[in-house]
């Protein structure tokens, strides 16, 4: 009985892997409710939660009362994820404003600094989770908790495939996967071929995509063979949604087998493009995460959707810097500050940024004062992100803290509203997303979300 039921599905699963006639592709089509500005999305995440008054918040306050007690001097400090409040703590960085809008920003990211003018910076972002694991799937999900479609995921269930040779959603694994593991890029009721799949440096790009018949003619042979189990299968089981998706992964990693590699391949890129993702430094992550910026771009090329960049091992705890802030964040922006750059001024000068959507942040800031010494804890009551392309506000600042960087008190922005606006500027209705799931229809945004409309274009 095991054995007919393990050759049934097996032989529905593998013939229609190589039958392009036989049955529709469970991907749908995109169904649009207004008019794209943008037809993907590259999301850069920053995991681990880089300081907001580092980078694009700068209050100068701290400086004023840099080592001072923060409970004698702000109005309410609320409890840190490890209870070790230190002093008030201001930037080891300067902050200067750039390009033709003014925009503050700091010394640490001088490539980034550079094209300014080409962010909509949102300093007034909140969430509701000050753990990383919980944050991760909140600003992924739009849920504290595993289980939900990622947002990569619900992007490509709206949108379809734009090149049935790659996935929907496409990870690219710079070396760390963040805590919450692969269920930030999961599917979750949607079907399994919205998932995320994790491409990473080295051969092979994709696990278990290499073929393992020796020729093409022994795949044939089992071609012919497998249509004719297809048929039977199909004649006595019927179809199901859990086949249709395990079908349709499988043509996909067919296809992918052809497409990957060649995609992978940047030995054809110029000389001068290869020198401006950084991948002539001397620095090991900044070839990685340059590396993954470049394949991106390729990617967006090719009409994949949602593309998603974790972050390079610098050897620090990714943005998480509880102590030593001044090395860990000097390594992690070393290694994706010139990449990230790059990946602007190149979909840019190709004509693609217009319409590609780029979103760089992590799942939560930081505080302004000391977490012990030289750290900072966490922060979930007001941090930065940005937003590039796609229909945004170039050089625009959206949002503020408090004097001290630390909660928002202007046009906040929640993880909902964020993943509200991304799904806009693709042509879709966050509202009118939905799939039927334990008797109600779900949504990204579930009950909430409203668009930052003060980013669009």
């Amino acid at each position: 009985m095991l054995a007919r039921t393990a050759n049934g599905f097996g032989a529905v699963a593998l013939a229609a892997l190589l039958a392009e006639d036989g049955r529709a592709d469970p991907v749908r089509e995109p169904v649009l409710h207004h008019p794209a500005k943008a037809k993907a999305v590259i999301f850069l995440y920053m995991d681990g939660g880089p300081s907001q008054v580092d980078t694009f918040d700068y209050k100068p306050l701290l400086e004023k009362h840099h080592g001072k007690d923060p409970h004698k001097v702000m109005e309410k400090v609320e409890p840190t994820q490890f209870a070790n409040v230190g002093r008030v703590m201001q930037s080891h960085w300067k902050f200067k404003q750039r390009g033709q809008s003014g925009m503050w920003v700091s010394d640490l990211f001088p490539h980034v600094a550079a094209v300014a003018d080409d962010l909509a910076v949102v300093r007034s972002v909140v969430s509701k989770f000050p753990e990383h694991t919980s944050a991760n799937y909140f600003l992924h999900t739009g849920a504290g908790v595993q289980g939900r479609p990622s947002w990569g995921a619900w992007a490509g269930y709206g949108l379809g495939t734009g090149n049935k040779d790659l996935p929907t959603f496409i990870v690219l694994n710079g070396g760390l996967i963040p805590p919450g593991g692969l269920d930030n890029f999961n599917s979750g009721f949607l079907p399994a071929a919205y998932q995320g799949s994790v491409f990473r440096a080295g051969n092979p790009p994709v696990a278990n995509i290499a073929r393992l018949e020796k020729t093409s003619a022994d795949q044939m042979v089992k071609r012919d063979l497998m249509r004719k189990l297809d048929a039977l299968g199909q004649k006595t089981l019927g179809p199901a949604d859990e086949v249709e998706s395990a079908i349709a992964n499988y043509e996909t990693a067919y296809r992918m087998q052809t497409a990957v590699p060649e995609l992978m391949d940047t030995s054809k890129e110029t000389t001068a493009t290869k020198r401006l993702y950084g991948l002539d430094s001397t620095y090991a992550p900044t070839v990685s995460f340059g590396t993954q910026c470049l394949v991106a771009r390729r990617l967006v090329e090719r009409g994949a959707k949602f593309i998603e960049l974790t972050c390079p091992s610098v050897g620090s705890d990714r943005w998480d810097q509880h102590s030593d802030m001044k090395n860990g964040h000097e390594k992690n922006a070393r290694a994706t500050d010139q990449p990230v750059a790059a990946l602007l001024t190149d979909l840019k000068a190709r004509g693609l940024l217009k319409d590609t959507l780029v979103v760089w942040g992590g799942e939560f800031g930081r505080t302004p004062f000391a977490q012990g010494g030289d750290g900072r804890d966490h922060n979930q009551y007001g941090f930065t992100m940005w937003l590039a392309g796609g229909g945004t506000k170039a050089g625009t600042v959206y949002g503020e803290t408090d004097e001290w960087g630390y909660k928002v008190v202007r046009d906040r922005v929640e993880m909902h509203d964020l993943h509200a606006t991304m799904l806009h500027l693709l042509g879709i209705d966050h509202k009118k997303l939905t799939f039927r799931f334990g008797g109600r229809d779900m949504r990204l945004t579930d009950v909430h979300g409203e668009l930052v409309t003060g980013i669009l274009a």
